[in-house]
């Protein structure tokens, strides 16, 4: 049987491993599919492949189609959530002078205290910051707005493709930056900053990429989008699988992919950060996650977190940005399209956000759901049914 062939675009990051792996390991291959993966530059050149349909389908920043659904971003076509493809695994990185700067005042780099973080950095920055996020509708953006939000720095967010941002730190162009992996690590490899938080630190269950797809396309094609959905579901679920580690970074590492050593991606998939250029390590449990904990399933809650936000920031219409954010979050096809592969589906499409330290088991079809703590730095509880 020949193969659909499927355009897929994305950006070169860790987090990109679910379709790298459903291509090279078969996953896609055994749903009748033939991924041709493009990598592109930016964000910005990423949504306007997907919107002008020189792609079906993106690996995309998890507020960006949010921002588009709430008419943000000049978008001129519905983008869909079709599922979750990463949770967490960003980092926050400050310049060389910075880090030396806090370590004099006592700062101890614990890599797991928003809150002490922020008094430290507060302490030494001399006048504003400038903060490099990959794009100002990223989760990236959202997670640093909210842990700098009651402290005295002034910032301004610049955007930088996630390749350059240890480039700009070196260069001065930036003085710190929130980014996925491996771009973060990057940082201490050149000798030009050290990490100083995870974002996992900030959310503890932050969804990082979505799987989205333009709404018209999803709809004229529902057979390949189930097959798609399906292929890099199973990537997810092999991903988070220790024992695959090595072969997937020996992937990733490939030139037409991520293009970094194969050992960074390997340490942030066992969330062992090399924090600074002394060669300081800090362990963050799971680091970074692809399926376990319901990672891949599009909360509708989740969307109208990043709503809120973005309503927020710009001044629009709080209730109707949610209600806009919840309708693209596909958790109808989710339902249909992966139960016959064997996913655990939770008995709601909305939790509260913010609420579990610890894990906690949740009613689904197959009883054996259990939910990630996801607890906000700050204690904040969102509510999106509220709305």
């Amino acid at each position: 049987m020949t193969a659909t062939p499927l355009r897929i675009g994305f950006v070169p990051l860790l987090d990109m491993a679910a379709l790298a792996v459903a291509h090279e390991l078969g996953f896609a291959q055994s749903e009748g599919l033939a991924l041709e993966l493009r990598a592109a530059p930016s964000w910005s050149s990423l949504r306007d492949m997907l919107l002008w349909g020189q792609i079906e389908a993106a690996h995309m920043l998890a507020p960006l189609p949010v921002a588009m659904a709430m008419g943000l971003g000049g978008a001129v076509a519905r983008v869909d959530i079709l599922q979750n493809l990463s949770l967490n695994g960003v980092v926050i990185a400050v310049s060389s002078a910075l880090a030396d700067a806090m370590r004099a005042e006592g700062h101890d780099f614990a890599f797991n205290d928003p809150r002490a973080t922020a008094a430290d950095l507060a302490r030494v920055v001399p006048t504003g910051l400038r903060i490099g996020v990959p794009f100002p509708f990223s989760c990236q953006a959202a997670l640093v707005t909210r842990w700098l939000r009651e402290t005295p720095i002034r910032y301004e967010l610049c955007t930088v493709p996630p390749p350059r941002m240890a480039d700009a730190l070196g260069a001065g162009e930036i003085d710190a930056y929130c980014v996925g992996e491996p771009w973060g690590s990057m940082a201490v490899e050149s000798g030009v900053g050290s990490l100083i938080l995870p974002g996992k630190a900030i959310w503890a269950a932050a969804p990082e990429k979505v799987l989205a797809a333009r709404h018209d396309w999803v709809g004229e094609n529902p057979e390949l989008t189930a097959a798609l959905m399906r292929a890099v579901w199973r990537a997810g679920k092999w991903l988070d699988d220790p024992l695959n580690r090595q072969t997937a970074c020996e992937l990733l590492c490939r030139t037409e992919y991520v293009n970094a050593p194969a050992e960074i991606l390997e340490r942030a998939l066992r969330g062992e950060m090399v924090i600074s250029p002394r060669g300081e390590m800090r362990r963050v449990s799971e680091f970074i996650r692809f399926h376990d904990g319901a990672a891949s399933f599009p909360w509708r809650s989740q969307a109208a977190w990043f709503a809120a936000h973005l309503a927020e920031r710009h001044g629009l219409a709080l209730a109707e940005s949610v209600r806009a954010a919840k309708v693209i979050c596909r958790t109808d096809l989710y339902r249909h399209n992966l139960r016959g592969a064997g996913a655990d589906l939770p008995g709601a499409s909305e939790k509260l956000e913010g609420t579990l330290d610890h894990p906690l088991a949740v009613s689904s079809e197959r009883g054996t759901m259990i939910l990630p703590p996801d607890r906000f730095f700050d204690g904040q509880i969102f509510d999106s049914s509220a709305f």
